[in-house]
């Protein structure tokens, strides 16, 4: 998807289903009942959230990538190590459970090719990795009325999913 094209964007997040997600998981993993998970999708559209949300149900995608800047703009806190997303479609959807194994924070040009590679898009290199985050970037920083700076701090993220047990690491 080009970036002049459309973008639909990802129905709300069905938060009452996202809970029941949550609580099955939670039957099955009393020991993390400290944690309280965030509800959200990969991308900045339906499909985009689709097409990554395929990749982590179907194997290569086990990292992700966020603008440390995108949390203050949603009002939300960094991941940390052990913390719980439930990853919704496109639809709005929940899908699976994710944990964060790993972080780290740095500069987008920091990324190397292990980080590219477990993020499982395209063809997995780096070169392709900083071109497509790059420009995706660039749109959502546009999107809140700023321009991305090159040297802005990345949260680079490792994930499993822990639920539900057919999808599971």
């Amino acid at each position: 998807m080009t970036s002049t094209q459309p973008r639909p964007p990802v129905a709300p997040l069905d938060e009452p289903a996202a809970a029941a997600l949550w609580q099955d998981y939670l039957a099955a993993h009393p020991e993390h009942a400290w944690d309280t998970p965030t509800v959200e999708h990969f991308g900045d559209s339906a499909p985009l959230a689709d097409e990554l949300l395929d990749l982590v149900l179907h194997g290569p995608k086990r990292a992700t990538a966020t603008l440390l800047a995108d949390f203050a703009a949603e009002g939300e806190l960094p991941p940390r190590i052990g913390s719980h997303w439930v990853a919704c479609d496109g639809a709005g959807r929940p899908r699976v459970v994710l944990r964060s194994v790993e972080l780290r924070v740095g500069p987008v040009h920091s990324v190397d090719d292990a980080f590219a590679w477990d993020e499982g898009e395209d063809d997995r290199t780096r070169a392709t990795w900083l071109e497509q985050h790059l420009t995706y970037w660039r749109r959502t920083c546009a999107a809140r009325g700023v321009e991305l700076d090159e040297s802005v701090e990345v949260v680079f993220e490792r994930l499993r999913v822990v639920w539900p047990p057919e999808h599971a690491d």
